[in-house]
């Protein structure tokens, strides 16, 4: 063993500088399992090696070589691994040109010139990050923000009816209800789901060479060389720009599409972190943070327990939320390539990790709250009498009274610093007192019960549950089905090139 290998070998986590390693992606081992086909370095490899695997297939398919080379590269590309291919690029100084030297060693000499054949770095580069992320958002990423989705609209319907005061502000407002609440969640959440799909499923490659101009392929006689860029893509599951079109990068507008739309997702979540955090709150206590029995919340207060799955998700978007702008930093390039996002685009896989961790720690630390409805009541009792002050305005103008809120203002006004009813003083009034004994049963009852004053915020939770429960399960299947294309298509390339 090479003293580099033996560095490596000997590394643990707690050895590694990210906390992502550390403390979070590298310290479950079920969330590990699911991320690091995806976002490590030897999947970075994986991803690129199977480019150049479906570069090979085209050649083949088009007759430009030898079938055996197919099964030749494929058997190659199953044993290089990540530290082989640093060590050829610690000696080259070219990531991609050391990836295709490991490949070219071990196939015959005869076949050596049709690896990486047509092929420019950022073919490779560009089209694996694609498919990479790709298929780390269908496989992984969306599946768990489904099923977080799923729970959430589970809590809506079940508390459609919850009453709870509505706040602006910090302040109480007017009556809602807690599925409600919820509810405006289950649609943020799944806008950003239908964003997350619609943007990762337009990712894009190209096998277009050093410019985009397929200045190489055009050597083919008689050959259109979108045709050969086409079928290298589709043996990934990927297509090129419309009119296949680029520089040496694919157009980065696409993975960028990508990154915002789960840089804005990770913002709902932060926000909804925050409001379940406020509610959690001692002097609120409308939900109740549970926690295991040898759970610490303070190294010196034993009574306390801390919100601490909540703040980690907040924490947690704050570290990842500014990296946008270096995507969209990333979005410009000069002379067809530079090597100015070459360091930043390996950062990427980290807002992915993060947010992932995110959504599975927002979906266990929900799991672990219940709801404390008699809370909630007693809330809502503390300034029933005063909140019955909007209805009461409306209720006066619908019957034409003019200055209707001006007058409720004063009336309350007067309530709050006497500490008396406002819907008594209002009754007691000589001018707003016989319009209000002429307002129908229900008006007068929900003047008397402000906790009716809750609009149709049931029938909109109903409504929007309706909605992206359908969204979401469509989008589900879609999921299921193209994983299940994607390794029908593996299984028969690789039967074929057998």
């Amino acid at each position: 063993m090479t003293d580099e290998s033996m560095h490596d070998h000997m590394i643990n986590r707690f050895d590694t500088i990210s906390p992502l390693d550390y403390r979070y992606y590298g310290d479950d081992p079920g969330f590990f399992e699911a991320l690091q086909p995806y976002v490590s370095e030897t999947a970075n490899i994986r991803y690129m090696l199977r480019v150049e695997l479906a570069l090979v297939r085209a050649l083949v398919h088009f007759g430009i070589c030898p079938s055996s080379v197919e099964f030749q590269v494929e058997a190659a590309c199953k044993e290089i691994t990540a530290e082989e291919v640093y060590k050829e690029e610690h000696k080259v100084h070219h990531n991609i040109r050391a990836l295709v030297n490991c490949i070219r060693e071990r196939i015959p000499i005869e076949h050596r010139s049709y690896v990486h054949l047509f092929a420019t770095s950022n073919d490779i580069m560009d089209t694996a990050y694609s498919l990479r992320y790709k298929e780390l958002t269908r496989n992984v990423l969306l599946p768990r923000l489904i099923e977080f989705e799923r729970e959430l609209i589970f809590l809506a319907r079940k508390y459609k009816d919850q009453l709870q005061i509505g706040r602006t502000h910090g302040q109480h407002a007017v009556p809602t209800t807690f599925g409600y609440a919820l509810s405006w969640y289950v649609s943020r959440l799944g806008s950003r789901i239908q964003a997350i799909d619609s943007a990762h499923k337009n990712l894009r490659g190209k096998l277009s060479g050093a410019v985009g101009a397929f200045n190489a392929l055009s050597l083919q006689d008689n050959a259109d060389p979108t045709i050969f860029e086409s079928e290298v893509l589709n043996r990934l599951g990927l297509v090129a720009s419309p009119t296949s079109v680029s520089t040496q990068l694919v157009e980065p507008e696409y993975l960028t599409d990508l990154v915002y739309a789960v840089t804005s997702c990770f913002s709902v979540l932060a926000n909804f972190a925050d409001d379940i955090r406020n509610l959690v709150r001692t002097e609120i206590g409308e939900l109740t943070d549970c926690y295991e029995e040898h759970q610490v919340g303070s190294s010196t207060m034993p009574h306390k327990i801390n919100p601490k799955n909540f703040e980690n998700v907040k924490s947690l978007w704050k570290e990842f939320m500014p990296r946008m702008m270096t995507m969209f930093m990333d979005q410009i390039s000069e002379h067809q390539r530079d090597l100015t996002n070459s360091a930043s685009l390996r950062f990427q896989p980290e807002l992915f990790t993060g947010f992932c961790y995110a959504v599975s720690r927002l979906s266990g630390g929900m799991k672990k709250i219940s709801i404390n409805e008699s809370r909630m009541q007693e809330n809502f009792e503390m300034t029933k009498d005063k909140i019955v002050a909007e209805p009461l305005y409306i209720i006066l103008a619908l019957q034409k009274f003019p200055d209707a809120y001006d007058v409720t203002m004063r009336l309350s006004r007067q309530s709050q610093r006497e500490g008396t009813n406002l819907l008594d003083l209002a009754e007691a009034d000589p001018i707003l007192g016989p319009i209000l004994s002429e307002i129908s049963p229900e008006h007068k009852a929900l003047l008397k019960d402000s906790s009716l004053y809750i609009g149709d915020a049931p029938g909109r939770v109903d409504a929007t549950c309706d909605k992206w429960e359908l969204e979401i399960d469509m989008i589900s299947n879609r999921l299921k089905a193209e994983q299940k294309d994607a390794v029908l298509r593996e299984q028969l390339d690789h039967a074929l090139a057998v």
